[in-house]
């Protein structure tokens, strides 16, 4: 898979500016070709640390999830609440806008009637309307020996069909282990692992539940999961922007 994005120092209030220079030509075809997609360098490392600084303080999230004990691995994670930090509500439009293209040309291969509008305002009133208002960009925190399970980000009946993660912490300084794992069940065949290397920094884009296949009868529909692999040492901190609310 390819890195999408050009090495550059990022101010601080160019988020969009950053999202228009990524490859979105390579970025659309690592997405169709393995359901996953580098960002690379999206944010800066104080960008990474400011976010990461802000998991102990409450104030600024809606809940906290243990995921031990709901069966969804080990570690924690919070759901941000409304006004979402400035870093996430720049980047939610911005990526929402380059990416609702595939998602449109996806439902459209895969006989799915539902299309997205260009606009993140728009599709979010769609969601508020249907009682999704509840915000699910999400920060996230593992220890020694955590990990998440492979599940699927859905929350509701109005799914945009990619998410994004983001990780926060430095491999091989702040933590090792700790991969980003998607898995792909590909019908009447075993599923197919993929594991997505990256820094501090770079971003994931993924999809959230199903992707088209061209096979050798047409387009076929894959199901896709996603998770993290068990940290061995230090501590790892991603932020997720999920581009629907909750119910």
């Amino acid at each position: 898979m390819k890195a999408t994005a050009r090495n550059i120092q990022h101010p601080a209030s160019d988020i969009a500016a950053r999202v228009d220079v990524i490859d979105w030509t390579q970025v659309s075809a690592d997405l169709d070709a393995q359901g996953c997609a580098v960002l690379k360098g999206l944010l800066s490392p104080d960008e990474c640390a400011a976010l990461a600084a802000l998991y102990p303080d409450d104030k600024n999230f809606r809940s906290r999830i243990v995921m031990g004990r709901h069966g969804f691995g080990r570690g924690e994670y919070k759901y941000f609440d409304y006004p979402l930090p400035d870093l996430i509500t720049e980047l939610r439009p911005a990526l929402y806008a380059r990416l609702c293209g595939v998602a449109n040309r996806w439902n459209e291969t895969m006989g799915i009637g539902i299309r997205y509008p260009d606009k993140h305002a728009a599709f979010l009133k769609r969601c508020h309307d249907a009682g999704q208002t509840r915000p699910t960009p999400l920060l996230l925190q593992y220890g020694v020996g955590d990990y998440n399970c492979l599940h699927q980000d859905l929350y509701g009946d109005h799914v945009f069909p990619l998410q994004v993660a983001i990780l926060l912490s430095e491999p091989g300084r702040d933590f090792e282990g700790g991969e980003f794992v998607l898995t792909e069940q590909r019908p009447r065949m075993q599923s197919r692992p993929e594991v997505v290397p990256l820094g501090q920094g770079d971003a994931v884009a993924f999809a959230v539940h199903h992707r088209p296949v061209q096979g050798t009868r047409g387009p076929y529909r894959v199901n896709l999961r996603h998770g993290v692999s068990r940290i061995r040492s230090g501590h790892r901190h991603t932020v997720g922007v999920i581009f629907h609310d909750a119910k």
